[in-house]
């Protein structure tokens, strides 16, 4: 299995439009951050301690969610090629079993998502010296690195299974670069969780992915807060957190880190077993 793995990790990386289109979507929202969102985002806000460091954490909060959905994706390309090569056919007359193909599909799929995100991190930490803005702890690197191993894990069981029907290469590309996008929207990176309709807020509090931004984002943003509003009231602080999307409130409950790990887990566990199945059914 972890042979097949790594003839998967070294396709994916020789590919260089595969890692170009996995990568698609954040080059995109780093753009609209340069170009565009940061000013808006920033001008929306008063002024206040800290105010810069603050906001860029927020968006490296938001880049590195991303990171974890779409780097994931991409390297389920190899799959989707096997398949519109009929490699996989070849496969399959061979004596390695069908799990062993699915588990290499999985595990080359999250070690490169780790992989990707892991470096992206270290690079948002880069940015924050070359801004003059205070690195990230040991503390807060080790915590972000256990959040990007949960976003990889859940969001390759969500991809293991919608990658199952996808058959060639282009539609799985021309997918791969609008489902980045979404992603973004419905995490409430382009835009404050707390300017969308209250439907829409519905919506992003169910979706698996944005929990891993809200829980990035208390990690990295937890720092400049302390330091915005040190001398602010409780209540302003608590309505900046769910305008930014660092804590949900559902019906006036706060949904805390720990609610938000086991729903992901279960979501991933869930996923799993449902691609695992599916994957199984669909090449009999």
């Amino acid at each position: 299995m972890l042979v097949f793995a790594k003839r998967n990790v070294l396709l994916y990386f020789r590919d260089k439009s595969a890692v170009f289109f996995s990568l698609l979507a954040v080059f995109i929202l780093i753009a609209l951050y340069v170009f565009f969102l940061g000013d808006l985002i920033a001008d929306g806000v008063p002024d206040f301690p800290a105010k810069h460091w603050l906001l860029l954490s927020w968006i490296i909060a938001g880049i590195v969610t991303v990171t974890s959905v779409t780097t994931t994706l991409g390297a389920f390309s190899v799959m989707v090629n096997d398949q519109a090569t009929n490699a996989y056919k070849d496969f399959r007359v061979t004596p390695i079993k069908q799990s062993v193909l699915l588990g290499g599909y999985i595990i080359s799929s999250l070690s490169i998502g780790f992989l990707m995100c892991s470096m992206t991190l270290l690079v948002a930490n880069a940015m924050l010296f070359a801004t003059g803005e205070p690195v990230l702890s040991f503390i807060q690197i080790i915590q972000s690195v256990g959040v990007i191993f949960l976003a990889v894990l859940t969001a390759g069981s969500m991809i293991s299974l919608l990658v199952i029907f996808f058959k060639t290469s282009p539609a799985f590309a021309a997918a791969s670069t609008v489902i980045g996008t979404l992603v973004g929207f419905l995490t409430g990176i382009y835009i404050p969780i707390g300017t969308l309709p209250a439907y829409l807020q519905s919506l992003i509090h169910i979706f698996p992915i944005s929990h891993i931004a809200a829980l990035l984002r208390q990690i990295l943003m937890d720092a400049p807060m302390a330091e915005a509003f040190a001398q602010a009231p409780v209540e302003v602080k608590e309505s900046f957190q769910l305008n930014m999307g660092v804590f949900f409130k559902v019906n006036g409950w706060q949904i805390s880190p720990f609610v938000s790990v086991v729903y992901l887990l279960l979501i991933t566990i869930i996923f799993f077993i449902l691609s695992v199945s599916v994957m199984k059914y669909s090449r009999r």
